[in-house]
């Protein structure tokens, strides 16, 4: 037995978490978040939870991607879809041309001929990334991918070829965030 002082989780009140209106005046990662017609409320749920997590700027909700207020959006977002900033884009396409027009680093996450491993890609502390998310069956349109500056993807050794949405996202917006320490 040690004398080291037992492990104790800590109580909600002990994590120091952001008001909502302290979260709403945060400053804000550069990242904003493209749903390109993501089909699951759940997975739409879990995004603001990350989103918030890690303030980033704002989420864009595509084509058939659904939208606050949900009963499953709710369910998962635990409340995120009240703090994160969101607007809804008829086309995907639209939106990254007027993200790009703003000088957004375009970056799809998709298994392509010219996507890079995750870890490979190192973020610019003065660049806005435009970070988007595809659908669960069929990924990301090639009409957006053709528009991006690059893709990256997370690499996988088992037998299938991709991950849920909201678990991509998570690993991918974690990376960013901390590899360009750009967390304010």
């Amino acid at each position: 037995m040690d004398n080291q002082s037992p492990i104790k989780k800590l109580k909600l009140d002990e994590l120091n978490r952001l008001s909502n209106e302290e979260f709403k005046n945060a400053q804000k990662n550069s990242i904003v978040i493209i749903l390109d017609n993501v089909r699951s409320m759940h997975n739409v749920g879990s995004v603001f939870r990350t989103a918030d997590a890690f303030l980033v700027d704002k989420i864009y909700l595509c084509g058939i991607t659904g939208i606050p207020p949900h009963k499953e959006i709710n369910k998962t977002a635990l409340g995120a879809n009240e703090t994160v900033a969101w607007e809804y884009a008829p086309t995907t396409l639209d939106l990254v041309n007027a993200k790009k027009a703003e000088g957004y680093q375009i970056i799809c996450l998709e298994h392509t001929s010219d996507s890079i491993p995750i870890q490979k890609f190192i973020p610019q502390k003065d660049q806005k990334y435009a970070l988007v998310f595809g659908n669960e069956v069929f990924g990301i349109s090639d009409e957006v991918i053709g528009k991006a500056h690059m893709c990256v993807e997370i690499p996988q050794f088992g037998t299938k070829h991709s991950l849920n949405i909201s678990v991509a996202a998570g690993i991918v917006i974690w990376d960013f965030v901390a590899k360009s320490q750009i967390t304010p």
